[in-house]
């Protein structure tokens, strides 16, 4: 009796988590509804999301491609992706989970549609450029004193790397499409801010920087175009901080270094490109 009453427990776990899931987002967009108008629901969701635990990969569990949602454990992509959907879904004036789906697809899939494995945007350049063509995000590039960067795409890393993506091993299709993607955006040239400009920027930067808005961290890793990404967030004291979902610490959290000091502190990251929703 025992064993059965384990056995059931753990085939329920699955719906229990979805059922969690569910749950918090209505939560969180009753939360933002009534936020006061003006202010920034992308640092509002952010916040709330703090402590939420780091786990990669948390997309890559499915045996063909379906919308993931998950709210207990996040990586920096899918930390941002759940911001975007929940502001998105309460600028719409909805508290339905339904809605917040219908949004989390839009963002999370070339041209907002789910098509297979290769459809998701498995590169940030590729998040980004995919929701500027439907309007949901701009890319910031002024003033240019402080956007003097430029970094041109050469990605590779996933076809290079097949079996680091557990959806990828042994198909050969999602391969060659990955292939073609990575394709189709190599040789673009793109403009960011350099680290070293980072802390020098003073209110120049405050101009291109909004709380809020979206940090990708360009990266010179061979084949990657983007190392991280993280929420901008200005502290009383006026310096600009990360707030991510954090390998290091394991967890969302806001970074207590500055960005400046941050990135320094990482060789391969170069600068931010910064992205703000429409």
């Amino acid at each position: 009796m025992k064993a059965s009453v384990i056995t059931i427990l753990l085939c329920l776990l699955p719906c229990l988590a979805k059922a969690q899931d569910s749950l918090r987002v209505e939560q969180l967009l009753k939360k933002g509804a009534a936020q006061a108008s003006g202010a920034s629901l992308t640092l509002f969701y952010a916040h709330e999301l703090e402590g939420t635990p780091y786990v990669a990969q948390t997309l890559e569990v499915n045996p063909k491609e379906q919308l993931v949602v998950n709210l207990r454990q996040m990586d920096c992509t899918t930390l941002v992706e759940n911001v975007v959907a929940l502001t998105l879904t309460t600028r719409q004036g909805s508290l339905s989970y339904k809605d917040f789906c219908l949004n989390l697809t839009r963002i999370r899939y070339e041209g907002g549609e789910i098509n297979g494995y290769a459809s998701r945007n498995h590169y940030f350049s590729q998040w980004i450029e995919s929701n500027k063509r439907l309007g949901i995000v701009e890319e910031i590039t002024e003033p240019a004193t402080l956007f003097t960067a430029r970094q041109t795409l050469d990605l590779s890393y996933m076809s290079s790397h097949p079996s680091a993506y557990p959806m990828l091993k042994g198909d050969a299709e999602a391969l060659r499409l990955i292939r073609k993607g990575e394709e189709a955006l190599s040789g673009e040239t793109v403009s960011y801010i350099p680290k070293g400009l980072l802390p020098e920027g003073g209110d120049t930067l405050r101009t291109a920087i909004r709380d809020g808005d979206i940090l990708a961290i360009v990266t010179n890793k061979e084949g990657l175009d983007i190392g991280h990404v993280g929420l901008a967030v200005w502290a009383d004291d006026g310096t600009l901080h990360l707030l991510n979902a954090s390998q290091l610490h394991k967890k969302v959290v806001l970074e207590p270094m500055t960005l400046g000091e941050y990135l320094t502190k990482h060789p391969t990251m170069l600068g931010v490109r910064v992205i703000r929703l429409n």
